[in-house]
C-alpha cells in the first residue's frame, strides 16, 4: 500500500510579486526549489498564513538567488506582496518506508533566505 506523505515544505515564504495576467502557477527561486527537492511543474499545495487561503498549483523556476515567490494567475487574488506562505509537496511512499520518512523542510526569513532546514 502507498501512503501520501509530506515530501518537502517551504515554510514562511514571503510573496515578492503577483501577476494576475500570467496563466497560472507559483514562481519559486530555482535555488530554493532545488534545496527543497521540488521539480519544475511539480504539483504543490500552498497556504497563505495571512488570510488562511489554500490552493493547489504547480511550481515554476524563478531566477536563482533572487528569492522570488510570485503568485501567478487567478491565485494572485488570494494574497498580496509580503504575505507569508507555506508551500508543500507530497510523495507516495510504500507503507514500510513511512515510519522512517523524513521530509525536507526549509524555514525562510522575510527575504526568503534559509534560516533553518531539516531532512536535507
Amino acid at each position: 500500500m502507498l501512503v501520501h506523505l509530506l515530501k518537502s515544505k517551504l515554510h514562511r515564504a514571503t510573496v515578492t510579486a503577483a501577476s494576475l495576467d500570467y496563466e497560472g502557477s507559483l514562481t519559486i527561486a530555482e535555488d530554493l526549489m532545488e534545496r527543497a527537492g521540488l521539480h519544475p511543474y511539480e504539483r504543490i499545495l500552498c497556504g497563505n498564513m495571512a488570510n488562511g487561503a489554500r490552493w493547489e498549483t504547480y511550481a515554476i523556476r524563478g531566477p536563482r538567488g533572487s528569492g522570488v515567490i510570485e503568485m501567478n494567475g487567478a491565485v494572485a487574488h488570494l494574497g498580496k506582496i509580503g504575505d507569508r506562505l507555506t508551500i508543500m509537496s507530497f510523495a507516495e511512499v510504500e507503507e514500510v518506508q513511512a515510519s522512517a520518512w523524513i521530509p525536507k523542510v526549509l524555514v525562510l526569513d522575510t527575504a526568503n533566505r534559509i534560516i533553518n532546514e531539516r531532512g536535507i
